[in-house]
């Protein structure tokens, strides 16, 4: 049963078909990172997601499985995939690589990508691919000293049109495979045309400010239940 199904469900559906199982599978945005060494599990966008979905329906139990891993790859990640997201049923699991792929060959994230989507395709999971956001477009005055060099690296990518050219793929790829996309690179680089989404980066890299992670959520919300 699709979550925007499962969501209505009253007591009785409950009792037969259980709580809607969420699999958040990712890198640090997932695992809730964002200042240096400070998490928040309260503001990451899972979480908000999750209550947005209570808010729809409070007699409805939602679980968010926290399957993201600060620093890793898509290719890091293809050992863990039955552990820390398919062992947990869920009903739905939300893809989001690139931020630390985009240092790697286009073509290996790529290759991660489809082996990630083939086997939550093959479990029968509502599956979303959802981009993440924007790198920094230069080196901030208040980069923390520990990622000036990397600031630059990462700077390149983006203005360069490295991380675009990655995220594209990644797109084009999940709609061949039939993946629902939640494209919220696109809305950060709507909002780079009027704003500083650098000062949006609380570690001045990639990490977005607890605010930004509600665009997440929101965007989430509405692909889920075919808003947009």
């Amino acid at each position: 049963m699709r979550v925007k199904d499962k969501i209505r469900l009253d007591l009785s559906g409950l009792t037969e078909h259980g709580p809607i199982n969420i699999a958040a599978f990712g890198d640090s945005v997932t695992h809730g990172c964002v200042g240096p060494g400070e998490y928040d599990y309260e503001s990451v966008y899972w979480n908000r997601l999750r209550r947005k979905l209570n808010e729809i329906n409070p007699s409805m139990p939602v679980n968010a499985i926290d399957a993201g891993i600060n620093g890793i790859t898509a290719k890091a990640s293809l050992g863990r995939i039955e552990r820390d997201v398919l062992s947990h049923h869920p009903d739905l699991v939300i893809v989001c690589f690139g931020l630390n792929d985009v240092n790697g060959p286009l073509d290996e994230y790529l290759a991660s990508l489809e082996t990630i989507f083939r086997a939550c395709l093959c479990e029968d999971r509502d599956t979303v691919f959802m981009t993440p956001n924007m790198l920094n477009t230069y080196v901030a005055g208040d980069t923390p000293p520990e990622y000036l060099s990397y600031a630059a690296v990462t700077a390149e990518y983006q203005t360069g049109g490295r991380m675009d050219r990655y995220m594209k793929e990644a797109c084009g790829l999940a709609g061949e495979m039939g993946v629902t996309v939640c494209d919220c690179y696109s809305e950060w680089k709507k909002r780079a045309e009027a704003e500083d989404t650098t000062l949006l980066l609380a570690n001045r890299i990639n990490h977005p400010v607890r605010e930004m992670h509600r665009l997440f959520a929101e965007k989430l919300s509405d692909v889920l239940l075919g808003k947009v």
